[in-house]
């Protein structure tokens, strides 16, 4: 990347007069061994430190421990360490390294139907506050132009069904996102994964430049990173088995080893040191595994070199402690009620871009709604029909809540997002559950209408405004508690598989114990009292037996083609050969006066709420330690 490129980002968005240094001491992470159930160290005794401007490389084989370290650094690890982190050699607090930090993950949990200006731009409104709508183009602007994404500014990332930027591209995009809020130190989790080395180089060039621009200090792990790559940064901390291997800059790596495996020339020094600390294949035949692991981290542990960085380390214990003033080096957030419309705003364009979120399920619901009408093609009202008025009731609303599993890869796309954002303290899940909320009340509403207007005429259902619109009532409850169910497993189990398979087993449920395929009479105890009234099928499958029956009759049949009736449900009607709908009602032991109609309305409310409650809960108890 071009140095004029550079230049195009503001000086002072990246200001860094206060934050010269960060070190880490004695970090250790000790869990329990799985199978001896004995202490296992993952960590044991890492030091090091990076100072403003530079770019540290934390390198090992798979397995080595540079995710756990750069977790520990970031305060994001979810095992219990020990040790410390500084800033400016004093300890720095959760709250406090999350004010002056950002993290990019190793997956860019990108949303891929947004274009990488809005993805910059969403991130600028959720993170920084009080500035004008001109100031902060103005700064996606400096970021696009300095990240050499111009060309591609308004293309989408990508989804599963569009194409959309490069692996480079995306990691750009991510690494931009998370410089909009001006972070002072910028922890990198494997920035080159996926890339080829030419992508990986232009990436990390980048990365450098701006860390010696604007005096950044950022951390980064890396695998095994080309000779061009691994030249860029300006430390390495070498780790093998969870024990530091080297530390130091990387133009005296090749001295240090000298004395213990020396490098050979026209050799990638990265390639050299993996394979020197790598145990886990049979390297025999390569010269550097003479020397063993134990050997090489003797050596470190035995070095001047280590013992100049312990005491440079606590050295700094007794150095006068810079000032560090996080909320002037830091924009302040978004206010908390701005927060559901900035994501209300990005969710919107993401349900009318991405097929997957609505678009989709639109389609199904369609030919859903025609399957419907064609099969239940006008039914004659005549006792007949009323078995199968009755199926159709129950196959409409229990399949279209069963469909709406496929919202399920929209909403852990968004939980992906949610918990990346919300580790870099952008909103939390109370933001991120009413907008996710709102935005589908419309298209759920829409799904409604569509699925009503096909199958209502076409089905010859009761014939009157009110029927219909109560068929549309019914069915937009019965969607957005089926979304809200969908919402809380995603929520709980964020896993594709596990979420549709439990979704799916969950409306099974429903169907079984709603009162059609099994009687109220028959269903056995259990299954009634703990699930029945809790299932939400079966309210909308009540209401709608109601709207249909309770202001309806059909006629019964001739016995023998004389003058009297046979009629399947006897009423008051009989002798004129017809059946009163509430007959089949009270058959059912449905009650249908208004007053109970709008007791189960307010049932199926609290079922919504209570499962956007839930999800909430699930959201907040898996953030809460993020």
């Amino acid at each position: 990347m071009a140095e004029k490129d550079i230049e195009t980002v503001p000086d002072d968005l990246f200001t860094n007069d206060t934050i010269q240094s960060f070190s880490w001491l004695d970090v250790k992470v000790t869990v329990k061994d799985r199978q001896t159930k004995e202490p296992l160290a993952i960590l044991d005794s890492c030091s090091g430190y990076a100072q403003a401007g530079q770019l540290v490389a934390l390198m090992g084989p798979s397995g080595g421990g540079k995710t756990t370290l750069l977790n520990v650094l970031a305060n994001r690890s979810q095992a219990a360490w020990t040790g410390y982190t500084k800033v400016n050699s004093s300890p720095i607090g959760k709250k406090e390294l999350r004010e002056i930090s950002g993290y990019v993950e190793q997956d860019d949990a990108l949303t891929g139907s947004l274009t990488v200006r809005e993805t910059i731009d969403f991130a600028a409104q959720l993170a920084l506050h009080g500035l004008s709508k001109k100031a902060r183009q103005g700064i996606t602007d400096s970021l696009i132009a300095a990240f050499g994404l111009r060309q591609q500014e308004n293309t989408v990332i990508g989804t599963p069904i569009r194409k959309g930027i490069s692996g480079g591209q995306k990691r750009r995009v991510s690494v931009a996102s998370q410089l909009v809020a001006s972070p002072k130190v910028l922890f990198l989790d494997e920035p080159t994964s996926g890339l080829d080395s030419a992508a990986s180089y232009e990436v990390m060039k980048l990365i450098s430049d701006m860390a010696k621009k604007h005096r950044l200090i950022i951390i980064a792990s890396i695998h095994q990173p080309s000779t061009t790559t691994f030249e860029l940064f300006d430390s390495l901390l070498l780790l093998s088995k969870g024990r530091t291997c080297y530390f130091g800059p990387v133009e005296t790596v090749n001295t240090y080893f000298d004395q213990i495996a020396p490098i050979p020339l026209h050799t990638n020094p990265a390639e050299f040191l993996l394979d020197l600390v790598n145990t886990d294949f049979d390297t025999s035949e390569r010269p550097q595994t003479k020397v063993d692991l134990a050997t090489v981290q003797n050596a470190w542990s035995n070095s001047e070199a280590h013992r100049l960085l312990q005491s440079v380390l606590t050295r700094s214990e007794s150095d006068p402690k810079p000032t560090l003033s996080t909320s002037a080096t830091h924009p302040t957030r978004p206010l908390r009620l701005d927060l559901p419309l900035i994501l209300l705003h990005r969710n919107f364009i993401k349900s009318h871009r991405d097929l997957l979120t609505y678009g989709t399920r639109v389609a199904m619901y369609t030919g859903l709604a025609i399957l419907m009408g064609t099969v239940w093609l006008r039914l004659p009202y005549t006792q007949s029909s009323i078995q199968p008025f009755i199926n159709a009731l129950f196959f409409g609303g229990a399949f279209m809540s069963f469909m709406a599993v496929a919202y399920v890869p929209s909403i852990i796309e968004d939980l992906q997002t949610l918990k990346k954002e919300h580790a870099n303290g952008l909103y939390g899940p109370l933001s991120f559950m009413i907008a996710n909320f709102l935005i589908g009340l419309p298209w759920l509403l829409l799904i409604t209408l569509i699925f009503t207007v096909i199958t209502y005429w076409l089905g010859n259902f009761r014939v009157a405004a009110d029927g219909f619109w109560l068929w549309v009532l019914w069915l937009f409850l019965d969607l957005l508690a089926a979304e809200s169910l969908v919402v809380l497993i995603s929520a709980i189990v964020p896993i594709f598989v596990v979420a549709l398979a439990a979704i799916a087993f969950a409306n099974g449920l429903w169907m079984s114990v709603g009162g059609f395929l099994v009687s109220m009479g028959t269903l056995n105890v259990f299954w009634k009292y703990v699930f029945h009234y809790i299932d939400y099928q079966a309210y909308v499958f009540q209401a709608m037996m109601v709207n249909q029956f309770k202001d309806t009759t059909y006629d019964c049949e001739r016995m023998n083609g004389g003058d009297e009736f046979y009629c399947m449900y006897p009423s008051d009607l009989q002798s004129e050969g017809k059946i009163r709908g509430t007959a089949v009602l009270e058959a059912y032991h449905y009650p249908y006066d208004d007053r109970k109609t709008w007791e189960w309305f307010g049932i199926m409310l609290g079922i919504i709420v209570g499962y956007r409650v839930l999800g909430y809960l699930a959201l907040w108890a898996r953030t809460r330690g993020a």
